[in-house]
Protein backbone atom coordinates (compact mmCIF):
# COMPACT_ATOMS: atom_id res chain seq x y z
CA UNK A 1 0.00 0.00 0.00
CA UNK A 2 2.69 2.39 0.26
CA UNK A 3 4.54 2.11 -2.68
CA UNK A 4 1.04 2.65 -4.19
CA UNK A 5 0.77 5.82 -2.61
CA UNK A 6 4.51 6.82 -3.64
CA UNK A 7 4.10 6.14 -6.70
CA UNK A 8 0.62 7.70 -7.26
CA UNK A 9 2.63 10.73 -5.39
CA UNK A 10 4.95 10.88 -7.70
CA UNK A 11 2.62 10.57 -10.61
CA UNK A 12 0.56 13.54 -9.45
CA UNK A 13 3.73 15.55 -9.25
CA UNK A 14 5.18 14.57 -12.66
CA UNK A 15 1.66 15.43 -13.78
CA UNK A 16 2.17 19.16 -12.64
CA UNK A 17 -0.10 18.56 -9.88
CA UNK A 18 2.90 19.86 -7.26
CA UNK A 19 3.58 19.30 -3.56
CA UNK A 20 0.05 19.98 -2.85
CA UNK A 21 -1.22 17.60 -4.17
CA UNK A 22 1.51 14.95 -3.42
CA UNK A 23 0.95 15.70 0.64
CA UNK A 24 -2.35 14.79 -0.05
CA UNK A 25 -2.11 11.46 -1.70
CA UNK A 26 0.29 10.79 1.19
CA UNK A 27 -1.85 11.60 3.38
CA UNK A 28 0.10 14.54 4.76
CA UNK A 29 -2.88 16.93 4.27
CA UNK A 30 -2.84 19.57 6.97
CA UNK A 31 -6.39 20.79 8.53
CA UNK A 32 -7.23 24.60 8.33
CA UNK A 33 -6.67 27.50 11.40
CA UNK A 34 -7.47 30.62 12.52
CA UNK A 35 -4.59 33.03 14.07
CA UNK A 36 -6.75 35.72 16.10
CA UNK A 37 -6.66 39.46 15.29
CA UNK A 38 -3.77 40.96 17.49
CA UNK A 39 -2.31 37.59 17.69
CA UNK A 40 0.95 35.94 15.49
CA UNK A 41 0.67 32.42 14.51
CA UNK A 42 2.59 30.73 16.57
CA UNK A 43 3.94 33.40 18.53
CA UNK A 44 5.96 34.84 15.77
CA UNK A 45 6.12 38.52 16.22
CA UNK A 46 9.15 40.36 14.66
CA UNK A 47 9.82 44.09 15.78
CA UNK A 48 12.62 45.29 12.83
CA UNK A 49 15.36 47.57 14.18
CA UNK A 50 16.91 48.86 11.49
CA UNK A 51 14.68 49.15 8.37
CA UNK A 52 11.59 50.10 10.01
CA UNK A 53 10.39 50.01 13.37
CA UNK A 54 7.81 47.99 12.53
CA UNK A 55 6.16 45.07 14.48
CA UNK A 56 5.01 42.28 11.95
CA UNK A 57 2.77 39.36 12.91
CA UNK A 58 2.84 36.05 10.63
CA UNK A 59 -0.65 35.00 9.85
CA UNK A 60 -0.02 32.09 7.79
CA UNK A 61 3.95 30.90 7.33
CA UNK A 62 5.61 29.08 4.70
CA UNK A 63 5.27 26.02 6.57
CA UNK A 64 1.76 25.78 6.33
CA UNK A 65 1.66 26.90 2.89
CA UNK A 66 4.57 24.45 1.32
CA UNK A 67 6.57 27.41 1.27
CA UNK A 68 3.33 28.57 -1.30
CA UNK A 69 2.76 32.41 0.89
CA UNK A 70 3.32 34.33 3.79
CA UNK A 71 1.01 36.64 5.37
CA UNK A 72 1.66 39.29 7.78
CA UNK A 73 -0.31 41.58 9.44
CA UNK A 74 2.12 45.05 9.99
CA UNK A 75 1.85 47.39 12.55
CA UNK A 76 3.85 51.02 10.97
CA UNK A 77 5.59 52.91 13.58
CA UNK A 78 7.82 54.78 11.22
CA UNK A 79 5.95 57.77 10.47
CA UNK A 80 8.48 59.30 7.17
CA UNK A 81 10.10 55.70 6.70
CA UNK A 82 10.23 52.69 5.01
CA UNK A 83 12.95 50.05 3.48
CA UNK A 84 15.27 51.37 0.52
CA UNK A 85 14.34 50.74 -2.90
CA UNK A 86 15.26 47.08 -3.14
CA UNK A 87 13.86 43.95 -5.58
CA UNK A 88 12.53 40.51 -4.67
CA UNK A 89 13.88 38.54 -7.92
CA UNK A 90 11.79 35.42 -6.94
CA UNK A 91 8.61 36.63 -5.20
CA UNK A 92 5.13 38.19 -5.68
CA UNK A 93 4.40 41.49 -2.85
CA UNK A 94 1.16 42.66 -2.34
CA UNK A 95 -0.02 45.15 0.47
CA UNK A 96 -3.33 46.10 1.43
CA UNK A 97 -4.10 48.92 3.73
CA UNK A 98 -5.82 48.61 6.70
CA UNK A 99 -5.04 51.94 8.72
CA UNK A 100 -3.05 55.02 7.77
CA UNK A 101 -1.53 56.36 4.53
CA UNK A 102 1.53 54.97 2.71
CA UNK A 103 3.29 55.47 -1.05
CA UNK A 104 4.78 53.32 -2.84
CA UNK A 105 7.21 53.18 -5.57
CA UNK A 106 6.99 50.38 -8.41
CA UNK A 107 9.07 50.41 -11.16
CA UNK A 108 8.88 54.09 -12.53
CA UNK A 109 4.77 54.00 -11.08
CA UNK A 110 3.79 55.70 -7.52
CA UNK A 111 0.88 55.05 -5.89
CA UNK A 112 -0.77 56.76 -2.82
CA UNK A 113 -2.86 54.55 -0.84
CA UNK A 114 -5.55 54.73 2.11
CA UNK A 115 -7.89 52.72 4.28
CA UNK A 116 -9.11 49.80 1.58
CA UNK A 117 -6.25 50.05 -1.07
CA UNK A 118 -3.88 47.31 -2.00
CA UNK A 119 -0.59 47.91 -4.21
CA UNK A 120 0.78 44.87 -5.81
CA UNK A 121 4.84 44.49 -6.28
CA UNK A 122 5.72 42.11 -9.29
CA UNK A 123 8.41 40.27 -8.65
CA UNK A 124 11.78 41.67 -10.30
CA UNK A 125 10.64 45.28 -10.05
CA UNK A 126 12.08 47.84 -8.02
CA UNK A 127 9.94 48.85 -4.91
CA UNK A 128 9.77 50.84 -2.03
CA UNK A 129 7.55 52.52 0.08
CA UNK A 130 7.09 55.55 3.22
CA UNK A 131 4.72 55.35 6.12
CA UNK A 132 2.70 58.74 5.41
CA UNK A 133 0.38 58.71 8.60
CA UNK A 134 1.69 58.63 12.55
CA UNK A 135 0.04 54.95 12.78
CA UNK A 136 -0.69 52.61 9.69
CA UNK A 137 -1.41 48.73 9.65
CA UNK A 138 -1.20 46.98 6.27
CA UNK A 139 -1.65 42.69 5.48
CA UNK A 140 1.48 41.85 3.28
CA UNK A 141 1.55 38.92 1.43
CA UNK A 142 4.42 37.35 -0.17
CA UNK A 143 4.35 34.52 -3.21
CA UNK A 144 6.08 32.42 -2.80
CA UNK A 145 7.07 32.78 1.16
CA UNK A 146 11.23 32.48 0.13
CA UNK A 147 12.79 33.78 3.32
CA UNK A 148 10.97 36.78 4.56
CA UNK A 149 10.31 35.12 8.09
CA UNK A 150 13.91 34.46 8.56
CA UNK A 151 14.54 38.00 7.31
CA UNK A 152 12.06 39.59 9.90
CA UNK A 153 13.75 37.31 12.45
CA UNK A 154 17.54 38.43 11.66
CA UNK A 155 15.92 42.38 11.29
CA UNK A 156 14.43 41.89 14.67
CA UNK A 157 17.98 40.81 16.50
CA UNK A 158 19.94 44.38 15.26
CA UNK A 159 20.26 46.46 18.57
CA UNK A 160 22.21 49.52 16.98
CA UNK A 161 21.26 50.81 13.92
CA UNK A 162 22.82 49.14 10.82
CA UNK A 163 24.86 51.08 8.22
CA UNK A 164 24.07 50.93 4.19
CA UNK A 165 26.15 47.99 3.67
CA UNK A 166 24.95 45.65 6.68
CA UNK A 167 21.41 46.57 5.13
CA UNK A 168 21.92 45.47 1.81
CA UNK A 169 24.09 42.08 3.06
CA UNK A 170 20.77 41.46 5.47
CA UNK A 171 18.89 41.69 2.18
CA UNK A 172 20.59 39.83 -0.28
CA UNK A 173 21.05 37.04 2.68
CA UNK A 174 17.47 36.60 2.29
CA UNK A 175 16.90 36.59 -1.59
CA UNK A 176 16.79 40.66 -2.15
CA UNK A 177 18.63 43.31 -3.89
CA UNK A 178 18.77 46.30 -2.49
CA UNK A 179 18.83 48.87 -5.61
CA UNK A 180 18.53 52.30 -4.46
CA UNK A 181 17.48 54.69 -1.13
CA UNK A 182 14.28 54.34 0.72
CA UNK A 183 11.52 56.43 -0.86
CA UNK A 184 11.17 60.00 0.26
CA UNK A 185 7.99 62.24 0.98
CA UNK A 186 8.15 64.06 -2.26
Amino acid sequence: MQRKRFLLAGLAAALGGGLARASVLLGSARDGFKTAAGAARNGRRYTMRGVTANTLDLKVGAVDTDGGMAMFEQLGRSPNGGPPLHIHPDQDESFHVLEGHYRFQVGDQRFDLGVGDTVFLPRGVPHAFIQLSEVARTIVIYQPAGDMEAFFAETAQWTTPPDADAVRRVFAAHGMQVVGPPLGRE
